[in-house]
């Protein structure tokens, strides 16, 4: 059996009486002594100098009433008992100097006396287990009950984990945040799913920078936004939201939106302003396509980000702003820094956090509740409520889905197509006739947009005079072989999607040497088209 060890302070009022008559009330360290279902082995009894009187008599009470229990007087000095630095500060160091021995002591924390400050850096101790023990609060007896002097004691565990309805309450909490983060869309793609929960964890629990990629459209300024309401709704922000795109600062301009400037500082500034970071004081800064951003403007949101101050423009006056930040991007930052375009050393700063955003494209079990979601929004602007007719729905998800959608604006394509079927939808309903024709003209656009795409990866990797060489027939085929590459974990994998058709005619294949072959015929390797995109 574990002994039993109290850790208490002398309460001066609670446990005070000189003569017999102090036996006639309730003295909160007396009487945990006297239970006859509780033994108290050993009893920690804190006390300050000029109550050492008081301490001695309860000491020699407690062995009257229990002579099992030894009491060890612990002097603990505090100039002032309100003072909660200086009180948290004995009871830390008494903490952290108690030898705990858990295999064979039970260590219970006694917060009924002392002083209310005393009573809550117990509690504090307690929660951060600098104190390895549980809270042990009394309270006397009931009046019918008054001749009973022990009270009555009530220890409490502060392990959540030991609590179901607290653990329930939590993961319901964790469920609604992780929803309200996909704006209530049921999303089906694991990974998704899983980068949000992610995000849920790091948005309650971190106040550093969030670096979130992807390509444009897959909705990164949304879940920036959310992230704030998120933190806004658990009080863990009160400034606003403020969100710049980087691409529209250019030139002198771009100082002075961020940072602010005084009056007269340049032609133009003909009164002071406060800039956008000073205007997302106590609240969140969404710097959304941060690598457009000049390395000047990179110099100073660095010292804004690690120090919370930064000059305006033509001030000598340096301003402050307690802000939290989430940047955005879609490039590939890394490859900016070896090119000597982004600052080496302000990405360390923003990438603790970083989530990938993936693209429409790569989440095709999304694409029905993201339609559902569009429609929902067409009618909250609109007033107009709109559905498919079943096998209206069925081509445009078949397409949607399939791999001839290339999406390459992701969601504002999504948006787009939903937008133009509801309005053209006659009595309220989209036919299938309205979905041939939005399949039509969205296969017309993506197939201009993809071979200006194709054209433009193509240059890249073999340079323009080799693809000027190549038959229109060549470029179309190599392209769709270069895009299965990149979206490809390895060669393998690779190979098993080109060839997916032609190897179930073999006995014996190996796909990864069929496409080193294809490849090697245009003086491309695997690594190079890893090594580039």
């Amino acid at each position: 059996m574990k002994k039993t060890v109290v850790i208490g302070i002398l309460g001066p009022v609670l446990d005070r009486g000189e003569n017999a008559s102090r036996w006639e009330h309730w003295r909160p360290s007396v009487a945990i002594c006297q239970h006859s279902d509780f033994l108290v082995d050993r009893f920690e009894l804190l006390y300050q100098k000029s109550y050492t009187r008081l301490m001695k008599r309860i000491r020699d009470d407690i062995r009257d009433v229990s002579p099992e229990t030894e009491v060890i007087p612990v002097e603990t000095d505090f100039t002032d008992p309100w003072d909660f630095e200086e009180v948290y500060g004995v009871l830390h160091d008494f903490a952290k100097g108690y030898h705990f021995d858990p295999e064979n002591e039970d260590y219970l924390i006694h917060i009924t006396t002392g002083t209310h400050v005393a009573q809550i850096c117990l509690f504090l101790l307690i929660e951060s287990n600098y104190l390895s023990g549980r809270l042990l609060q009394t309270s006397p007896p009931p009046r019918k009950r008054n001749h009973d002097l022990s009270g009555e004691y009530r220890i409490i565990d502060l392990d959540l984990s030991r609590y179901d309805q607290i653990a329930m309450r939590f993961e319901q909490e964790m469920k609604d945040d992780i929803s309200f983060l996909k704006s209530g869309i049921e999303t089906r793609n694991p990974s998704f799913n899983n980068l949000i929960e992610q995000i849920e964890r790091v948005a309650i629990n971190s106040v550093d920078p969030v670096l979130i990629t992807g390509p444009t459209g897959a909705g990164k300024s949304r879940l920036a936004r959310r992230v704030y309401e998120l933190k806004k709704a658990r009080r863990q922000l009160k400034g606003r939201f403020v969100e710049v795109n980087c691409a529209t600062l250019r030139g002198d301009g771009a100082m002075s939106a961020l940072f602010g400037h005084k009056k007269g500082s340049f032609t133009g500034a003909t009164s002071d302003r406060d800039g956008l970071l000073k205007t997302a004081d106590n609240g969140m800064l969404f710097l959304d396509e941060v690598g457009e951003l000049g390395l000047d403007e990179q110099s100073m949101l660095l010292r804004a980000v690690e120090e919370k101050q930064f000059l305006p423009v033509g001030s000598d006056t340096e301003a402050h702003s307690n802000f939290q930040l989430i940047c955005g991007t879609n490039r590939d930052l890394f490859q900016d820094v070896m090119e000597k375009r982004f600052r080496e050393d302000l990405l360390s700063r923003i990438n603790l956090w970083t989530f990938e955003m993936p693209g429409l494209n790569k989440r095709p079990e999304d694409i029905e509740p993201n339609l559902n979601y569009e429609l929902d929004r067409f009618a909250e602007r609109t007033k107009r409520h709109i559905t498919f007719n079943k096998e209206a729905r069925g081509i445009f998800l078949k397409f949607a889905t399939s791999p001839e959608a290339l999406w390459p604006a992701n969601f504002r394509d999504l948006n787009g197509a939903v937008t133009r079927m509801a309005t053209l939808a006659p009595g309220g309903r989209i036919t299938d006739l309205v979905v041939k024709d939005e399949i039509h003209r969205l296969s017309v656009r993506w197939g201009s947009a993809q071979k200006q795409i194709d054209d433009g990866i193509l240059v890249d990797l073999i340079g323009e005079e080799r693809t000027a060489a190549l038959d229109r027939f060549e470029k179309v085929q190599l392209a769709d072989v270069i895009r299965t590459c990149q979206t490809s974990k390895n060669i393998a994998q690779a190979g098993r999607t080109l060839f997916a058709a032609s190897r179930k005619k073999k006995a014996r294949s190996n796909d990864s040497d069929r496409l080193r072959k294809y490849l090697s015929k245009y003086q491309i390797q695997w690594r190079d088209i890893h090594n580039r995109f």
